[in-house]
């Protein structure tokens, strides 16, 4: 229920672990297609290689989260206007 502090519009994507599921599926069948794998770092080559693509078909989807919706959890870092601010050396 942590999900419930998150603005309204993001709640419905974190609610749901199905893109961690379908990921985790994807990895599977990969691994069942290659049969036996030789050694570890044949097993992070072909996980390595299926985060990243996953990892590319997000950034090229829609953005997840809006980065505004997210501004509403984070109070702002400076609340002076930057004209009111000291000067600073170089």
């Amino acid at each position: 229920l942590a999900y419930m502090t998150f603005p309204a519009q993001h709640r419905t994507k974190l609610h749901s672990t199905n893109p961690l599921e379908r990921l985790n599926k994807e990895v599977k069948r990969r691994a069942d297609v290659v049969g036996i794998l030789p050694n570890e770092a044949s097993i992070t080559r072909l996980i390595g290689a299926v985060l990243l693509e996953q990892n590319d078909e997000w950034l090229l989807q829609h953005r997840y989260m809006q980065i505004e919706g997210m501004a509403e959890l984070t109070p702002p870092l400076i609340d002076a206007d930057p004209a009111q601010l000291p000067p600073m050396a170089a």
